[in-house]
């Protein structure tokens, strides 16, 4: 049930007034550090000369996921970016106390992207959870957040909401990913607490941790432009995928044996039901065993570490809609030079695909 709202006003910040058509780069103190400084995240407001919603874009809540920062900075600076009526909030680094540290998590080893919406004395995950909810989430009537995969894993540009939020679903199909994952998140996620305080949210998932790559940089402000264009707040021109599915279900394919893998996709590819996945060798190279896909999926995430034990994931794979045969969605893709054919192949550099049988040549 979502809760009662307690609005904040966009145009006052720490005494200072922000009006309409202005911008400014404020602080936000979320915590102390061990040496008693203040811990101040930075973030960029911006007010179009007309009112309208006000929206946040954050990223790094997981300190070491820093595509996000990459996009939401490319953003502030660039200097053809006009909002046309309403707000934005711009945080490139959510979680300083992570990042600081090239870490996931804060030193009091909580996951922050668990501890919302956190509790004025509780842990430190919880007390910087709500600062974060009572000074971002309580002016925004909409939320955009950037994540990437975990470490050692990368993650084919996605995005996930609550679909069964029609204003969560309008966010995620405007966005313009091929591929949007339905779920309400976990207890305590960030996403999953603002929707559930009056302020649909929802997450944009690519790449790998610690790295700024071009391609989920170009795919994530272009999905923040949709969602803008489509709130009206932006006079740009909207660019769709060739094509949308919407996962309901994801599953992670386990290794079986210990060893050494030989991968036979790529992130982003389409895959059909018996599809070799990857072959389990050892360090000499000797076959062992080979994954396939248990059903018609797309390839969302996969493990970027070949050295394996049994049990560990190797791809996490998306179920296509019943009746979405993947053939046809191999040919609605742009050739290569499109961006999700550049993401794909950008991805795969990553990673030594061999086909099934044959000598293995980089991917």
């Amino acid at each position: 049930m979502k809760k009662d709202r307690v609005r904040k006003p966009i145009d006052k910040w720490n005494g200072e007034s922000i009006p309409l058509g202005a911008s400014r780069d404020v602080k936000l103190t979320v915590s102390e550090s061990y040496s008693s400084m203040s811990v101040r995240i930075p973030i960029h407001i911006r007010r179009a000369k007309q009112d309208g919603p006000v929206v946040f874009v954050t990223a790094a809540l997981h300190g070491d996921e820093i595509n996000g920062t990459g996009a939401v900075r490319q953003l502030v600076q660039d200097p053809d970016f006009e909002l046309i009526r309403g707000s934005m909030i711009f945080v490139p680094v959510l979680n300083l106390l992570a990042f600081d540290r090239h870490s996931r998590y804060l030193p009091d080893r909580r996951d922050l992207n668990r501890s919302f919406p956190g509790s004025e004395s509780g842990s430190l995950a919880g007390r910087m959870a709500r600062t974060i909810f009572e000074e971002i989430v309580s002016r925004c009537d909409y939320g955009i957040d950037l994540h990437t995969a975990s470490v050692r894993r990368t993650n084919y540009p996605n995005v996930r909401g609550d679909l069964s939020d029609p204003e969560v679903r309008r966010l995620a199909v405007a966005f313009g990913s091929e591929i949007i994952m339905n779920g309400v998140g976990p207890p305590g996620a960030f996403r999953r607490e603002a929707c559930l305080a009056g302020c649909p949210s929802i997450i944009m998932e690519g790449g790998e941790v610690w790295k700024v790559e071009p391609g989920i940089v170009e795919s994530a402000v272009r999905g923040i432009k949709n969602v803008l264009h489509n709130l009206e707040m932006v006079d740009v021109e909207p660019v769709s995928p060739d094509y949308q599915v919407i996962v309901e279900k994801s599953k992670w394919i386990r290794a079986e044996h210990g060893g050494f893998l030989q991968f036979h996709v790529k992130p982003g590819d389409i895959i059909a039901e018996g599809q070799p996945l990857a072959t389990n060798t050892t360090l000499l190279g000797r076959g062992r065993s080979m994954l396939h896909a248990p059903f018609d999926s797309v390839v969302i995430g996969m493990t970027t570490l070949p050295a394996t034990s049994p049990g560990e994931p190797v791809c996490n794979l998306g179920k296509l809609p019943k009746g979405t045969k993947p053939s046809k969605l191999r040919r609605m893709r742009r050739e290569e030079d499109g961006l999700e054919g550049q993401v794909v192949e950008e991805l795969s550099t990553n990673l030594l695909i061999v086909e099934p049988g044959k000598p293995m040549k980089k991917g």
